[in-house]
């Protein structure tokens, strides 16, 4: 039922007896059939000699050999060719309080959830370590909330598990193979609609430990960057998987994500009525009101259902997207009739009204429009729509 994976590199004096208590708890705590497999990653001192003799000991441990390093290089290969129901990893410090496995593993084997992590920056967590540590992990985490969307709190605890299932659809598309592993998989789970399950850990940071805190965050800023443009261009199947992995909607017709949908759109909004205004006010002089009005609504428009397109409706590469663009311009004519309307209505009541009321008037209107402009995105974006359910 379940398999955990310890990933080692030169651990030889702390591997025996870190495996020893993992799996005098897997006995004596946990219900299920249960298999450690010691991962080595390429490791130059005798890790590989001691983990063979403590698999020769203990029953239910094995010991599978890569000639690479890498975190996530070690956990893809054991995860991908694994016959447990669910695959699991913890470091081999067991930093992590073990009393939060059965947690983490209980909603994966009930069907429950899809992906569970422990979570340090939980309000519920007890960690000890000290306040550099803290604050890299604690920035990293904003990082992933600001650039990718991150929803989910602790990217790179070592304590994690997945459907086996789920893992062996997403494990091929994701590059890495080292610590920005985590971070990616999770990305990816939660971009298909996948259910995580987060556990508040007992964690006690190891004095011992060896990752390189400034490489780290090189790469995994690196990582950022190559998986934001992967998901901003589409090149990742997201789409097609969310169909087939991600949960459906509770009430058909009803998606899920709509306070988000708004917010984003608001965003969106704000930023092209200030667009609108800038150009609004620069072309006045030079064209006169209506054409002014048309050209800055035009202009502001397209930018504006490039921009929900991605980042509201997050439909992804350029598939449609010329067709999605007409079909904006047919909200842009219904804004404009709204806009020059009320301009229109100004002008018969006010002929002498200065550049500034016509444009407090276009801003009220456009603000009127605003309702519309949503309802009509989100038929233009449909199909981005039902794929976010």
């Amino acid at each position: 039922m379940l398999d955990i994976v310890v990933p080692v590199y030169n651990e030889e004096a702390d591997l025996e007896r870190c495996v020893r208590r993992l799996h005098r708890y897997l006995k004596s705590e946990v219900p299920y059939t249960a298999r450690i497999t010691i991962a080595d990653n390429a490791s130059t001192d005798e890790t590989l000699s001691v983990a063979y003799r403590v698999a020769l000991e203990l029953d239910g441990v094995r010991v599978v050999h890569l000639d690479a390093k890498g975190r996530g290089r070690a956990l893809r290969s054991v995860w991908t060719a694994s016959d447990a129901e669910v695959v699991a990893y913890m470091d081999v410090d067991l930093s992590t309080d073990l009393n939060a496995l059965m947690p983490l593993v209980a909603p994966l084997v009930s069907g429950h959830s899809d992906v569970a992590i422990g979570s340090r920056l939980n309000r519920s967590a007890r960690v000890v370590r000290g306040p550099k540590r803290e604050f890299i992990s604690r920035g990293y985490n904003l990082v992933l909330r600001a650039s990718l969307h991150a929803k989910f709190s602790d990217a790179q605890c070592g304590f994690k598990a997945m459907r086996r299932t789920v893992a062996q659809q997403l494990l091929p598309l994701v590059e890495d193979g080292e610590w920005f592993f985590d971070t990616e998989l999770l990305v990816l789970a939660e971009r298909i609609g996948l259910r995580i399950h987060e556990v508040p850990v007992d964690w006690v940071d190891d004095p011992d430990s060896r990752v390189d805190i400034t490489d780290t965050i090189r790469k995994d800023l690196l990582g950022v960057a190559r998986l934001s443009r992967a998901l901003f261009v589409g090149t990742l199947p997201v789409n097609e998987l969310r169909r087939s992995l991600g949960r459906e909607p509770l009430v058909q017709g009803v998606p899920r994500g709509m306070v988000g949908q708004l917010v984003r759109f608001g965003i969106v909004g704000v930023a092209s009525t200030l667009a609108y205004a800038l150009l609004y006010l620069l072309l006045h002089p030079a064209m006169g009101a209506q054409a002014a009005n048309f050209t800055a609504l035009l202009v502001t428009a397209i930018g504006n259902t490039a921009a929900n397109r991605a980042f509201t409706f997050g439909v992804r590469g350029s598939g449609g997207a010329a067709k999605q663009q007409m079909q904006g311009l047919v909200v842009f004519c219904l804004a404009l009739a709204l806009t020059s309307g009320s301009l229109f209505v100004l002008h018969q009541w006010v002929p002498a009204a200065s550049r500034h009321v016509d444009l407090a008037v276009l801003v009220a209107a456009n603000l009127a429009a605003t309702v519309v402009r949503f309802v009509g995105l989100r038929w233009v974006f449909r199909t981005g729509v039902e794929q976010v359910r």
